[in-house]
Order: C-alpha cells, then sequence, then structure tokens
C-alpha cells in the first residue's frame, strides 16, 4: 500500500462541514486527539453511512481511513475512493486482512482507522472482533462512533477501553450501543436483541 494521507485542504474540510449541515446533520464534539486510533461505525445499514461518517469528519481537516474491497479500485472509481480515504482490502483472508492494516497502523505517524463492526449493511447476530486484535496488537485506542438517522447526530463517541478478553468487551460494546438507542437508516438492519458473542 501507498503512503497514506492524513489531512485535507481548509477549503475542502470546509465545504464537508457545510454539506453535513445542509444535509440536516449534527457533528458532536472534535476530532480524535490521539495521532493513532480506530473509530467504530454503528449502526451500518447502508452506503450513505460512509458519506455522512466522511463529511463529518473531513470537516475537521483529518483523513479517517476505511476498507473497501479491492474490486471496487478500478477506474475512474478508484483514485476517487483513494483521495476519500478509502484502502483496498482482500477480504478473502481475515487473518491476512488483519495483519496487513497493523503493519499499516504500526508504520504511519498518523492513522484513524474507520471500521463497521458489522461487518456487512445486512442484519447480523454477531459482530467482527478484528479491529478489537488491531488495537490489541498496534496499541491503539477504540472510540465507540456513531450515526443515528433518527437524530441525525453523528460523532466519535467515547473511548471504548478493552481488555485482553474479546468477548467480554463485546459483550460490554453491544450493552453500550443499547444504551445509545440509535436507528440506522434501514431500521430493519439494525438490531442488538439477541447478540451473540463475536469469535
Amino acid at each position: 500500500m501507498k503512503k497514506n494521507k492524513t489531512h485535507y485542504g481548509k477549503r475542502w474540510s470546509r465545504f464537508c462541514g457545510w454539506m453535513l449541515r445542509r444535509l440536516g446533520w449534527t457533528g458532536d464534539g472534535g476530532p480524535i486527539p490521539e495521532p493513532k486510533a480506530i473509530v467504530l461505525g454503528v449502526p451500518h445499514t447502508s452506503m450513505a453511512d460512509f458519506i455522512v461518517s466522511y463529511l463529518y469528519y473531513t470537516q475537521f481537516g483529518e483523513v479517517a481511513h476505511v476498507m473497501i474491497k479491492k474490486e471496487l479500485f478500478f477506474w475512474p472509481l478508484g483514485p476517487i475512493l483513494r483521495a476519500c480515504g478509502c484502502i483496498p482490502v482482500d477480504r478473502s483472508n481475515a487473518g491476512t486482512l488483519v495483519r496487513s492494516l497493523i503493519a499499516e497502523m504500526d508504520k504511519d505517524e498518523v492513522f484513524k482507522l474507520a471500521i463497521a463492526p458489522e461487518g456487512t449493511r445486512k442484519r447480523v447476530n454477531r459482530w467482527k472482533a478484528g479491529f478489537h486484535v488491531i488495537a490489541r496488537e498496534s496499541g491503539v485506542p477504540v472510540y465507540a462512533g456513531y450515526f443515528d438517522w433518527k437524530t441525525k447526530h453523528v460523532g466519535i463517541g467515547e473511548k471504548f477501553p478493552l481488555t485482553d478478553d474479546a468477548s467480554a468487551d463485546m459483550k460490554r460494546l453491544y450493552e453500550y450501543y443499547k444504551g445509545l438507542g440509535l436507528e440506522g437508516r434501514h431500521p430493519g438492519k439494525y438490531n442488538l436483541s439477541n447478540m451473540e458473542p463475536s469469535r
């Protein structure tokens, strides 16, 4: 992978903030203070979630990288995705994917990675814990980010402390998000009842 971009120009950042407000959204709080971190994006039920979160974080002039399947990086979409901070990944091997992201985070001085723990826009009964492995191996903090389509509020959320017990951490994460009462763009695809422990 090429060296990752970390900042945007002031004009583009101001435009993104203006566009976010024009779409009726309110940004809660500022950017992540640490140079490296993982921010979770919940709930993920639509591709529009990416647009909202991109506008929100870019308004601060910073880049939050997201993983996109490598098949989408064809001309002319590929250069546009890269400019937006997207990273092409091979999702066929979860172990290789996690290791490559850890390597990217280790070698860059500034690296913010946005991850949807649901792993898909469909309704799921178990979130993926890859972010937990990346965070623990790289020693970076995790923020419980959100975008609520009911109230149209978006933010990086609170810092979520992790332990060596991934299963217990995921249970706490489920409970935390249940308490927020969030609603996805497609409400039927997001439901935290009867969630199963992550593998």
